[in-house]
């Protein structure tokens, strides 16, 4: 019975870890277009952005900033600088979300940073990094257009 319950244990396990595998196939075209290196990585520019000193109180201004805040991250992402963005949930921090800039240059991110309507009325300030990630972070764009449900 243990030599059965055993035999059967391991056969699942060969099962579940074949399935796990996966055989990758090396796309030079795409690790070139990505800007990739042999390990399939390249250099960016990570912005945290966290509350600037401006208290906006009127509920026009600021539906206007992150309305123009939104369509700069529509138009980054367009041109191929903005790779990632997203907000952060309350914290502690004062973080409020984060860019991930398709450069190797601080001084080339803060430019782009700087276009955002937000932070140049004082709603963010940035904080910058350069970061080592997967080359792979260029196709999120287009994939997130493909997954996003046209409006109604």
């Amino acid at each position: 019975m243990k030599f059965l319950a055993a035999t059967l244990l391991f056969s699942l396990l060969g099962i579940f870890s074949a399935g796990a595998q996966t055989t990758a196939v090396y796309d030079s075209v795409l690790a070139k277009r990505l800007g990739g290196n042999a390990n399939g990585m390249k250099n960016y520019i990570m912005v945290i952005l966290t509350t600037g000193a401006a208290d906006i109180k009127d509920k026009k201004i600021t539906d206007s900033l992150f309305k123009g805040h939104m369509s700069n991250m529509e138009r980054l992402a367009k041109e191929g600088k903005l790779a990632v963005a997203g907000p952060f949930g309350k914290n502690e921090l004062g973080y409020r979300g984060i860019f991930i800039i398709n450069s190797n240059s601080v001084d080339e991110a803060k430019a782009l940073v700087d276009t955002d309507p937000a932070v140049q009325a004082g709603v963010f300030s940035a904080v910058y990094l350069k970061w080592f990630g997967t080359a792979a972070l260029m196709e999120t764009t287009d994939i997130h257009n493909r997954i996003v449900k046209p409006a109604q």
